[in-house]
């Protein structure tokens, strides 16, 4: 549209307005822009969340797999310490005074001893059972005995042992729960 054309607005009223048609087009960039800006901002920071996030995990789980990197061998070694008891358990009082036997249940007993040493060293722990209510966090059931003694859910017997890995079950208590006598 040219001047001539548009003769009804009086000029200095078309140049006020010709003059403030850029500061708004300027001002509404500037907010385009700061908009885009905070968004960024904003991205930048989730970004930084993520990646903060990504290191706790990956420690955590380098923590872990140094914390339980034994516990598939620990598993296995339990059948050891398990028939090292069993072997020991077996063998009666007046064979242990046997000067012939003695060695023999002096090594068991020595190596019963290193193994423990060893179970603890690496933060291997065995359950409580006996006399304890049944956690099945720790233990499992395997049958349930009448007991005038005990009160029901209280383990009177315990089968196998079970063994803890720093605060990871390894293997249950394998017991014996104590109901009410008939």
């Amino acid at each position: 549209m040219t001047d001539n054309e548009n003769t009804d607005v009086p000029e200095d009223l078309r140049a006020e307005t010709a003059e403030g048609a850029p500061e708004v087009a300027e001002h509404d960039r500037t907010a385009e822009l700061e908009a885009a800006l905070a968004e960024a901002k904003q991205q930048a920071l989730y970004a930084q969340a993520e990646i903060q996030n990504v290191r706790r995990r990956a420690e955590k789980d380098a923590a872990d797999a140094r914390a339980y990197a034994a516990t598939n061998f620990a598993r296995d070694v339990l059948s050891v310490n398990d028939n090292l008891e069993r072997a020991l358990a077996s063998i009666p009082a007046e064979l242990r005074e046997d000067d012939k036997l003695k060695g023999l249940v002096a090594g068991l007993e020595a190596t019963m001893r290193e193994l423990a040493n060893v179970f603890q060293r690496n933060g291997i722990t065995r359950i409580t059972a006996l006399g304890e209510t049944l956690d099945p966090n720790r233990h499992q059931a395997m049958m349930e005995m009448p007991s005038a003694d005990a009160a029901p859910g209280t383990i009177v017997q315990e089968m196998q042992s079970g063994w803890m890995i720093r605060d990871r079950l390894l293997r249950p208590a394998l017991v014996g729960v104590a109901k009410a006598a008939d």
